[in-house]
């Protein structure tokens, strides 16, 4: 009797050690695959011959389901638009929260502060077209203000 209450308590504890590294397989997993923050993806860069000291760039940015970037600001004036999805947006400058869907558009002025931009939808990805007038030299996203 005693061997077989020692079989069932090593079985047990297989069992326990088991589920535990499922549990963390599981959470290495979870945190080396990509997070819900969007990507960006450079698309064009040209100086202005018209308007010396500044530059036109255009960035793609996907938000991946129930993505959302955090509080920011840019350094410029900015069109964005939404290629896919839906894309809940709110500007300091340009009034509440909306939802964008494709096709729609929105103008960020400069030095405002772009306080919520997320993928409306937890199940579809989303894309926008951001299209920044900058000087030159501008960091076009920095975090806070």
């Amino acid at each position: 009797m005693a061997k077989s209450l020692r079989l069932s308590e090593y079985a047990s504890a297989s069992r326990a050690l088991l589920v535990l590294g499922f549990l963390l397989a599981g959470a290495f997993a979870q945190a080396a695959s990509p997070g819900r923050n969007p990507t960006e993806r450079l698309v064009f860069q040209e100086k202005l011959p018209n308007a010396p000291g500044k530059s036109l760039t255009a960035v793609m940015v996907s938000f991946p389901p129930g993505g959302k970037a955090g509080l920011h600001h840019h350094g410029g004036s900015v069109f964005a638009f939404v290629i896919s999805g839906t894309i809940r947006s709110e500007n300091s400058a340009t009034g509440p929260t909306r939802v964008y869907e494709a096709g729609e558009s929105f103008f960020e002025p400069p030095d405002s502060v772009h306080l919520i931009t997320e993928n409306a939808s937890t199940s579809e990805e989303a894309s926008l077209l951001a299209v920044f007038i900058a000087a030159d030299d501008a960091k076009l996203t920095e975090p806070g203000k």
